[in-house]
């Protein structure tokens, strides 16, 4: 199965892959030495659907002088792979991961990699570095940042004498305004948005999903009203339901099913090929006299196993690839598919993300970027997309469904923090 990138940011603006069921984890050659008597580290992957990436990274491996490096490609669902592969001797050295998950950090499944970005943690966009970071430490180096965004087609907005919406009140109104018999307003996938969208309109109310103190941050008012204006874009019709192919897929926007469209960075040269300069980005509408625009972000990071037999080299490897090699850093973000390098420095001065809309992207995730929190669980997260759910498409009552995700999530944050 031929998994892209896109696929980080695929359930509720956070990181999950979808796959096939587990593959084995398989033998472990990166115990060894090769010929040359070099130790030999093994590194894992996902598979990643865009042409090109496993050469790549095939190539920076070998690039490394202090170890043989062998990669792996892995098909089917990876984070499950290396879940059960980190409790083995017969995992990776380095792997690419979607946390690593608190149960791993507090398992002491995963190395301390905190010294590495000694230099360069303030050039990491802080929000992909934060779900990586616990009680202080840094747990994984993030490699690329995808994220999400809100496309409006210029001529439509136009002709309908709509302004672009920078606040979700106005987000509902140009929606219901922009909606014809051929046309919708807005597509927030085939489900009507509780797939993709997640803690993204918490956000755009100024809430957080989980405080910087580890309590639950949205036992508010305002997360209520915020979902409630979802449930009238999908009451008043004012959405396209049941495309083709869902938000990930640029194409109901691009053929013009629909006036605006939340996806995903990597659809913007889709975008530009198909529409030419007919289109613009905005991040998701503030919402209220207290929000701010929200933009979900995510990144897999290169991580080590505490198993690994050779630490020391396999941390001086994270540290030559995702901290030092920038120029193949750069590579792998923007030469097989459309990316955001996790360094600042590199997204502010990639040619390819400096003007018009990948400029303004670049900014957005740097402005309004923020990832789920490491202490989201997933019993949390999963109480809140039903209720999210039910809200949007069911019309159930917002705060009595909230209160419900409130509880829960209050008994999850106890429970993982008796850990500690």
């Amino acid at each position: 199965m031929s998994i892209s990138r896109r696929r980080l940011l695929g359930t509720g603006g956070g990181l999950v892959l979808a796959g096939a069921a587990a593959a084995g984890c398989g033998s472990n050659t990166g115990r060894g030495g090769d010929d040359k008597g070099k130790p030999t580290l093994s590194q894992w992957y996902h598979q990643y659907g865009e042409p090109g990436t496993e050469q790549a990274v095939k190539r920076y491996a070998d690039a490394f002088d202090d170890a043989h490096v062998e990669v792996q490609w892995r098909p089917g669902n990876y984070d499950q792979q290396t879940a059960a592969a980190l409790l083995t001797t017969s995992g990776p050295d380095v792997f690419e991961v979607n946390g690593p998950t608190l149960d791993q950090i507090q398992g002491g499944q995963v190395v301390d990699l905190t010294d590495l970005l000694k230099e360069a943690k303030d050039d990491i966009n802080p929000a992909v570095l934060a779900p990586k970071t616990y009680e202080g430490k840094i747990w994984a180096i993030p490699q690329v940042v995808d994220m999400q965004l809100l496309y409006y087609r210029t001529s439509m907005l136009e002709d309908a004498g709509v302004e672009p919406p920078r606040t979700l009140d106005a987000l509902v109104d140009a929606a219901k305004k922009l909606t014809t018999r051929d046309v919708k307003g807005l597509f927030l996938g085939n489900d009507g948005g509780p797939g993709v969208l997640g803690g993204t309109p918490l956000h755009a109310a100024g809430l957080e999903l989980i405080t910087e103190d580890g309590k639950v941050g949205f036992d508010d008012p305002a997360a209520a009203r915020a979902l409630s204006k979802l449930r009238q874009l999908y009451a008043e019709k004012s959405l396209l339901l049941g495309a083709p192919s869902d938000w990930s897929d640029p194409a109901a926007f691009t053929q013009g099913l629909t006036a605006m469209q939340w996806s995903g960075l990597w659809a913007l040269p889709q975008v530009k090929k198909a529409l030419g300069d007919d289109f613009g980005v905005l991040p998701f509408p503030r919402e209220g006299a207290h929000g701010r625009p929200a933009v979900p972000v995510g990144a897999y990071g290169a991580a080590v196993s505490a198993r690994s037999q050779h630490k020391a080299l396999a941390k001086a490897f994270v540290r030559w690839l995702w901290v030092e090699k920038t120029e193949y850093q750069e590579d792998f973000a923007l030469t097989y598919g459309f990316h955001i390098p996790a360094r600042i420095s590199l997204a502010q001065n990639a040619a390819k993300l400096r003007q018009g809309a990948a400029g303004e992207a670049v900014r957005f995730s740097t402005e309004h970027g923020h990832a789920e929190p490491l202490l989201w669980t997933p019993a949390s997260k999963v109480a809140y997309q039903d209720a999210l759910s039910r809200v949007i498409k069911g019309g159930a009552n917002p705060e009595s469904e909230l209160r419900t995700v409130v509880r829960k999530t209050t008994a999850e944050l106890r429970r993982v923090q008796k850990k500690r």
